[in-house]
């Protein structure tokens, strides 16, 4: 296997004007090195950086294959409104990607949202609708439903949890990728659940090309958390697009784990990651301290630079 410096990548020549959409993907593998020592030398511990993405996270994949899907139908056209809810990062994908098309974007989500999500949305052009705090995601998919039920011909409702698009662009796009960027020796996938797109897309792909890999969901370990992006699925509404028979496993992630992996990973290996990313960090790391010979690849879904204001990065 080459080095993270040597890792191949799929870029293609360049042949003039490129559309946002285009740049989507084709992200980065990162060894974790210093993170890893300690364990078993036949074990490698892969991170693939998703904020290399356009908007700066893995939702740009979902984002633009909903769009594509959506004009290539006709359901979406240059001048028309997209709908979703949202906790952040889907939204900011959506509203990025859209404006360099031309269509508009409206989307609910929880009033508690940072206000930095809240400022890059507006910024962006984005419409919003904030709902119940208290209801978190699930409530702002309810008023999502409930603006398109009111308005069926003025908005495109995209509904994220349920667009098979969502779990597609990751079969075609991110498990290809990894076959690629791994040489196909990938043994172990670690993903975040949040719609469940990227665990189930990317699984659904890998199961079919790589015998014997083991796929491995990460959610918190209570519904009452601090990880962005992250549902705990037994106290939430399961997304449609959820496959229980994808994962082989499910571990759960204490918030205090997610922020402590944070702050190590920027001082260890330089990695300035979120809480979401942390996580999967933590369940990878905890897995291949189990194993003697594998290529572990946890999916990092965004930057720490979103969560700067957060006070976790103060503690010692």
């Amino acid at each position: 296997m080459r080095t993270a410096t040597e890792l191949p990548t799929a870029q293609a020549p360049f042949s003039g004007p490129l559309n946002l959409l285009d740049q989507v993907g084709r992200t980065p593998l990162l060894r974790l090195r210093r993170a890893s020592l300690g364990l078993a030398p036949g074990v490698e511990v892969y991170a693939k950086a998703e904020w290399h993405n356009p908007s700066g996270s893995i939702k740009d994949r979902p984002a633009a294959n909903i769009l594509r899907s959506a004009l290539q139908s006709g359901r979406l056209a240059p001048g028309g409104w997209l709908l979703d809810s949202t906790s952040g990062n889907m939204g900011i994908a959506y509203a990025t990607l859209a404006a360099s098309l031309g269509i508009r974007v409206h989307l609910a989500l929880p009033a508690n949202a940072s206000r930095k999500r809240m400022e890059m949305l507006q910024m962006l052009g984005a419409e919003l609708t904030l709902t119940d705090p208290l209801e978190g995601t699930d409530g702002a998919r309810r008023i999502a439903g409930q603006l398109a039920a009111q308005s069926p011909d003025r908005y495109f409702y995209a509904d994220q949890y349920a667009n098979p698009a969502n779990w597609q662009a990751h079969y075609q796009g991110t498990g290809p990728e990894l076959v690629q960027d791994t040489q196909a020796r990938l043994t172990h996938l670690v993903a975040g659940l949040g719609t469940t797109g990227s665990l189930v897309g990317t699984g659904r792909y890998l199961r079919e090309h790589l015998p014997g890999v083991r796929l491995i969901a990460v959610q918190p370990d209570g519904p009452l958390h601090g990880l962005e992006g992250l549902k705990h699925l037994p106290s939430s509404q399961v997304p449609d697009i959820y496959d229980p028979a994808v994962p082989d496993e499910t571990r759960p992630v204490a918030t205090e784990q997610a922020y402590a992996m944070a702050r190590r990973l920027a001082r260890e290996e330089g990695l300035l990651v979120g809480p979401s990313s942390a996580a999967a960090a933590v369940a990878a790391l905890e897995l291949a301290g189990e194993l003697e010979e594998a290529v572990v690849v946890a999916l990092f879904p965004d930057s720490g630079l979103k969560y700067l204001d957060e006070p976790f990065w103060e503690a010692s």
